[in-house]
């Protein structure tokens, strides 16, 4: 990591860059400090050079003029490098406003990839864009590395904190980029560019630039943005604030929330409120087509607000944006800086408000683990692997192991990286080398996210001026008080100062407690210790079914904590008993048939609960009753699937009892709490062994 003399344009080079600016910036667009030395580095031989500056600043500009001018002067096409789908759609669109002609390869333009390669094979495309994922494929990035051979004019990796396991949005995908800069012709300048990386991630990502990598730093303090932390209310109150508050805030923005249950909930109570057409919700479930009609709505100012993740993050540009909301603060100072520069990018002032809440440390935690390999888990997921006869898809291998869907796929894209594992056209094969668990080193990145989270406590509780903290974060030296912010002044601004109605708190409970939550039914036996390995057969399957709780949803907050965690003997909330009835209602629509009968199974223990819920089930809907209980308790998430799935056959008896009470029944199998649905598809499959013609699990609370 080096500092240089600052270097200039000459003047041909120069009216090309300017050019570039004035299209993107308007006529009488200057450079900003920095841009035109880090242009000019760029138009040198070998150059390396690493842009950390302020979301807003214009570090998209100095690809688009340093591409520009080596173009003019005979260079290849530009590589970039880019992780989202919504910030390729923003730079193509942005090239064209600067006079080059670019296009991405992704997802959702696999009928335009030959065209397009051909295109670059001709050395006829300016800048070419793909994903790191997509680079990472091995046949499609030998693909485009081959059609690009000799021609790389510049390689851009943006938003390239990623590179770092440091960073706040370490992604393994990009680490195999280190491949593309070991094949690259030397001479070939390389820009990486972020707006959030402190001084460890800065230095971890210029040395895998190189040793002479250039960095241009600059001041990170947003003069627009009025940061504004909200004291701590509980889970269903900030949903009631956002809806109360959403008509005070500014212009358009954005509404951040956590998870994808949260972003879900809150558009449904906003909609109920102002209207479907004024919301609209924004998450990585939604495909392509969908969120890029989402993002020119906000673009447009067709919608009030967005709710949306963090899939809405880096690259969005949006000048005019009014304000940004975080229903739950994001888990490092890094994070959420990245997020809140999405507002105030053309505006002199715009809002950024953060409604925190207790429910927020655990997913916090979660974010700060969850990208750290556990050795035990890759152990499983390796011996699985090198012990199959052909390669596996993800989905078979988590039916062969307790490993979640998300998680196999999160290790899988580290073992690749590792050359531990390889992905061909069938799945997933380990190539038997070696792997190695740094334990040291990944318990200094999870000690370093949890002391960003203890920053990001300092920023809720006010501890100072937030602009300045979130500076401080990133090791800004020129982190002063803003004087602007809800501590520097003292108080909150007006508009947002209202506590929200505690009928609008009521209104949101009722609203959220009538949705729905579906059971998928397993579809598959895990094979393992259970033996039968495959597709479960239609005459052992179970129906669809309902969750009356899903996961931590705040309008059963205080009901969960009152039905599940009493001891025994305690009366059951009367609001629990009249969720499942509710459901019951909601779901018979869609019944395949009625059922005629309830059998009670508390596979998580709480058989009090489960047996004063039955009992008022049986009698409202007129349906004899059936207590099953297993003959020994089982852990959820064993060794693997099919260790517990056995567990679930043994513990499970059916005796002439019951298999004469179901014989022929459809059967309602009320179950009181459950994660992996190993005791429902076990469960259901005895039943239907012992002669019952369906059975429709009702699962009071679906743990996530």
């Amino acid at each position: 990591m080096t500092t240089s003399p600052e270097l200039s344009l000459s003047s041909s080079r120069h009216e090309v860059a300017s050019r570039v600016i004035e299209a993107l910036a308007g006529e009488h667009a200057r450079f900003r400090d920095d841009q035109e030395h880090a242009i000019a580095a760029l138009c040198e031989p070998a150059a390396r050079v690493l842009v950390v500056q302020a979301t807003g600043w214009g570090k998209s500009a100095v690809y688009w003029a340093a591409t520009a001018i080596r173009r003019q002067e005979g260079a290849g096409t530009t590589l970039v490098v880019s992780p989202l789908l919504s910030l390729m759609r923003d730079q193509v669109k942005a090239a064209a406003k600067a006079g080059l002609k670019a296009a991405t390869l992704n997802s959702s333009n696999i009928g335009e990839w030959r065209e397009i390669e051909q295109t670059v094979a001709a050395g006829d495309l300016d800048v070419l864009l793909v994903s790191p994922e997509r680079l990472a494929n091995p046949k499609f990035g030998a693909r485009v590395m081959s059609a690009l051979a000799g021609n790389l004019g510049l390689l851009v990796i943006d938003e390239c904190h990623a590179l770092s396991d440091w960073g706040h949005d370490f992604r393994p995908d990009y680490r195999r980029l280190s491949d593309v800069l070991q094949t690259l012709n030397p001479q070939t300048p390389v820009l990486a560019t972020t707006a959030t990386a402190n001084g460890r991630v800065t230095k971890d990502v210029a040395a895998q630039l190189g040793e002479a990598t250039v960095v241009l730093r600059g001041q990170l303090a947003r003069t627009s943005l009025q940061l504004v932390s909200v004291p701590p209310m509980d889970p269903l109150s900030r949903y009631a604030w956002v809806v109360d508050h959403l008509g005070r805030l500014p212009g358009s923005g954005i509404v951040y929330c956590l998870t994808v249950a949260d972003a879900e909930r809150l558009t449904g109570l906003l909609a109920h409120r102002y209207g479907s057409a004024n919301v609209a919700v924004y998450t990585g479930q939604l495909d392509a087509d969908a969120r890029a009609a989402t993002e020119e709505r906000l673009r447009r100012n067709e919608v009030k607000a967005v709710v949306a993740t963090s899939a809405l993050g880096m690259g969005f540009d949006k000048p005019d944006l009014g304000f940004v909301v975080h229903v739950g603060a994001a888990p490092s100072p890094v994070a959420y800086y990245q997020q809140i520069g999405r507002a105030g990018r053309g505006l002199d002032h715009a809002f950024v408000v953060l409604l925190p809440s207790d429910a927020d440390e655990p997913i916090w935690e979660y974010f700060a683990t969850s990208t750290i390999p556990v050795e035990a888990d890759v152990r499983t997921l390796l011996g699985t692997l090198l012990a199959a006869a052909e390669p596996m898809t993800v989905p078979a291998i988590e039916a062969m192991t307790t490993l979640r869907r998300g998680s196999i796929e999160r290790m899988l894209k580290q073992l690749a990286v590792d050359e531990t594992v390889e992905r061909t056209a069938e799945g997933w094969r380990g190539t038997g080398r070696e792997w190695h668990y740094d334990r040291e080193h990944y318990d200094s990145v999870v000690a370093g996210r949890r002391r960003e989270a203890a920053i990001m406590r300092d920023y809720i509780s006010g501890a100072g001026c937030l602009m300045m903290l979130l500076q401080q974060s990133l090791d800004d030296p020129d982190a002063t008080p803003c004087g602007r912010c809800s501590v520097c002044l003292g108080d909150l601004p007006s508009p947002l100062a209202a506590r929200p109605d505690p009928a609008t708190v009521r209104d949101a409970q009722r609203l959220l407690r009538g949705g729905d939550h579906i059971v998928e039914p397993r579809k598959m036996w895990p094979g393992g210790a259970f033996g039968a390995k495959g597709r479960i057969p239609a005459g052992l399957g179970a129906d669809e079914g309902r969750a009356v709780v899903y996961a931590d949803a705040p309008e059963w907050r205080e009901v969960v904590g009152a039905a599940f965690d009493n001891p025994a003997g305690t009366a059951v909330p009367p609001e629990l008993l009249n969720g499942c009835l509710e459901t019951l209602v909601r779901w018979k629509s869609s019944w395949s048939t009625r059922p005629q009968s309830v059998v009670a199974m508390a596979a998580a223990g709480h058989r009090h609960l489960l047996h004063e819920l039955a009992t008022q089930i049986g009698s409202v809907g007129k349906l004899p009753l059936q207590t099953w209980n297993p003959n020994r308790p089982v852990t959820e998430r064993q060794t693997s699937g099919g260790d517990e799935a056995a567990a679930w056959r043994s513990a499970l008896d059916v005796d002439d009892e019951l298999r004469s009470f179901v014989a022929d029944q459809a059967v309602l199998l009320l179950v009181d709490r459950t994660a992996t649905l190993w005791p429902v598809t076990v469960a259901a499959a005895a039943l239907r062994e012992a002669g019952a013609v369906a059975v429709l699990p009702l699962v009071v609370h679906r743990q996530p």
